[in-house]
């Protein structure tokens, strides 16, 4: 039965096929019951209604012959029947998006799991197979589910789950840089359909996978992407603790100890990490061992007081004496207290490059970070002292001292001039006249105002006597 065309033919004509296709779907499922040699006829018998439904508009019967033909074909265990037959009806001319939705909604679970939860991932995870043949065949239709929704807008979340299957199907058979390349290829930010807890998630493959290929610089990229503001929002905890242990992971490749005394310190200020006094404590201490190895800032100094009063800090002894040293205007012996302990650390032995170079260059940053610190300090209590003398104090050698002097100068850390020939380090600007002069007349004018005061104070008294 046609219905009618509205007024000015804007309407397309549509055409009621409910009882022709419940036939001739009866028809297919007679002929497949009684040899699954005749799936080829039964598909055709269903190809002639499906193109009379899709030029007759008839959507409902058109999703119901393409699910019951991609059914058949499952049924009939005939897996390069199901790839073409999936092809075929995607790509017909005209084809109807509810139809192309349906058949690939009606295909995602015979190769993804979407109904259990595994290692916390839900509706992406491959279903498990029992021998290579079904492993390829399920590859092959993972590929091309994704061909299908490719640029389809209607499908964006679709392609990006069976992108995430995909990529872990590479990543199974050992092609770690070959699932990072095809997880890069799906800009998921950019996706409306996904929960921004999807997002995310995806994401952090994205940066894992390149971090997995040693593409340190993409994976920072690839980073910024998530809000850090997002990863704050509640039910995020595990998604923020993920985010910033993969963020660790790319600032000790750089060795950016102060970064990674944030990253540590995100993740211990996690609120599921404080429940757990073996996850915080761990936390706790990298982040102050990172920032004993970072270098001297405004923000370093800010971070290191907030930690000193944590009231958590009690708990690790060992952190706390040594957050005492750095923050005490005195110099400190090296090796210091406590410094074997903190070497012993596991952020401290955890190395990047698969040998003991980062270990190298953390023990040789430590001992430069408690030079700079007794440098700091002496420049505190001394205008002037003979380098062979602050050199002795410090237990450095002349060229030592001289060229940490030299860095702490350039990095603007301190303020020093060095005579060579009288071996006399300065560590006070010798001033102008102009600034002499300023100084004078600044405390001759606060004399005044308290000699005002005073007398004012003075009268007052007289008065009220």
């Amino acid at each position: 039965m046609a219905s009618g065309r509205a007024s000015g033919g804007q309407l397309e004509e549509r055409i009621d096929l409910t009882a022709e296709t419940t036939s001739k779907l009866e028809q297919a499922n007679t002929l497949i019951q009684t040899s699954p040699s005749n799936l080829a006829s039964a598909l055709a018998l269903l190809a002639s209604v499906e193109k009379r439904a899709r030029i007759g508009n008839d959507t409902p019967n058109l999703v119901r012959v393409c699910e019951a033909s991609l059914q058949l074909c499952k049924d009939c265990n005939d897996d390069e029947s199901l790839v073409s037959t999936l092809n075929n009806l995607t790509t017909r001319r005209s084809q109807k998006t509810k139809a192309i939705s349906a058949c690939v909604n009606k295909a995602i679970p015979w190769v993804l799991d979407t109904t259990s939860e595994k290692d916390g991932k839900k509706g992406y995870v491959p279903l498990e197979v029992e021998n290579e043949e079904q492993k390829a065949i399920r590859e092959r239709l993972v590929v091309a589910l994704r061909d299908i929704t490719d640029g389809k807008l209607f499908l964006e979340a679709e392609r990006a789950r069976l992108t995430r299957a995909l990529a872990i199907l590479k990543e199974s058979d050992g092609d770690v840089p070959g699932a990072a390349d095809i997880l890069q290829e799906v800009h998921v930010e950019t996706y409306g359909s996904l929960s921004k807890r999807e997002k995310v998630e995806f994401i952090l493959e994205q940066v894992r996978l390149t971090i997995g290929k040693k593409d340190y610089v993409r994976a920072a990229i690839v980073g910024r992407k998530i809000n850090r503001k997002t990863l704050a929002d509640e039910g995020m905890e595990e998604e923020k603790i993920k985010f910033f242990t993969l963020q660790s992971e790319i600032h000790r490749h750089e060795r950016d100890a102060f970064e990674l005394a944030k990253d540590y310190h995100s993740i211990y200020s996690t609120s599921i990490v404080q429940k757990h006094e073996e996850q915080w404590r761990k936390a706790l201490q990298s982040t102050v061992l990172f920032l004993t190895l970072s270098s001297y800032s405004m923000e370093q100094q800010d971070m290191l007081h907030r930690i000193h009063v944590d009231p958590n800090l009690e708990k690790l002894d060992i952190c706390q004496k040594t957050l005492d040293l750095l923050l005490t205007k005195e110099i400190i012996t090296s090796p210091f207290p406590y410094q074997a302990e903190m070497e012993a650390m596991p952020a401290f032995t955890v190395c990047a490059d698969g040998d003991d170079a980062l270990i190298t260059h953390w023990k040789d940053t430590l001992r430069t970070r408690i030079i700079q610190h007794n440098i700091r300090v002496a420049s505190l209590y001394y205008q002037r002292i003979r380098g062979s003398r602050l050199a002795q104090l410090l237990g450095l050698t002349g060229e030592e001292l001289e060229k940490e002097i030299a860095n702490m100068v350039s990095n603007g850390e301190v303020y020093a001039k060095i005579d060579r020939p009288s071996d006399i380090v300065r560590f006070k600007q010798a001033k102008g006249a102009e600034a002499v002069l300023s100084n004078w007349a600044s405390d001759i004018s606060t004399l005044l105002n308290l000699i005002d005061t005073t007398s004012h104070l003075i009268q007052k008294e007289n008065m009220t006597q």
